[in-house]
């Protein structure tokens, strides 16, 4: 079954309506966004989140004592690497922690896939292109561009409750990725996360 990651929690309610429906993965934004956490908002809403739903932390271009930091101190489950992060610096990090890796490769930039799915990385995450934005676009990418991915892949941009079945059919990740598919004015609302988290589930 396909699994399902709501990203981008900020507050209390956030928690409140993951805890409430059980989704795979829950986010936590560290680089520079509206969604931003703090290391310190991160480990309250991780103190109040159900131990069976896996955190992540999602950076830009960190300093990786920082990651190590947040991952010793139990407020992280996994780490998504959302930058220019190379083999050199997942080499380095994954000295000092053992939690699996995400790094995330925005698709429409010219890249090569074929390339890029040889990182050191545990998981892929594939977003959308745009220009000067590491992501959180809000916008769906051409899926016909996904080849081989060659290890489990997250799917992320601008998925909601209206293409997220497609999304499934169609692409076949390991885990499909939402932040702004789950809001309702630029906050996450507790009935679309459940009707979403409902919907990735009927899917067999």
């Amino acid at each position: 079954m396909t699994k399902i990651k709501i990203c981008g929690l900020t507050q209390k309610t956030d928690i409140e309506a993951v805890n409430e429906v059980l989704p795979d993965y829950i986010g936590f934004v560290f680089a520079e966004s509206k969604r931003q956490v703090s290391d310190e908002q991160a480990r309250q809403l991780k103190l109040l989140l159900n131990p069976t739903i896996q955190s992540v932390g999602v950076f830009v271009n960190e300093d990786i004592k920082r990651i190590e930091h947040l991952c010793k101190m139990g407020i992280l489950d996994l780490v998504q690497l959302h930058g220019d992060e190379d083999d050199e610096y997942m080499r380095k990090l994954r000295k000092l922690i053992p939690n699996p890796i995400i790094k995330a490769i925005r698709i429409g930039d010219g890249r090569n896939m074929d390339v890029e799915k040889q990182t050191m990385a545990d998981y892929t995450l594939l977003d959308t292109y745009k220009k000067d934005l590491y992501g959180g676009s809000g916008e769906v990418f051409n899926w016909n561009l996904i080849k081989d991915v060659g290890k489990p892949f997250f799917l992320a941009g601008g998925i909601h409750e209206g293409n997220i079945m497609n999304a499934v059919i169609k692409c076949r990740p390991y885990c499909i990725d939402v932040s702004s598919g789950v809001e309702t004015n630029g906050l996450k609302d507790p009935d679309k996360i459940k009707a979403i988290v409902t919907k990735i589930r009927s899917v067999r």
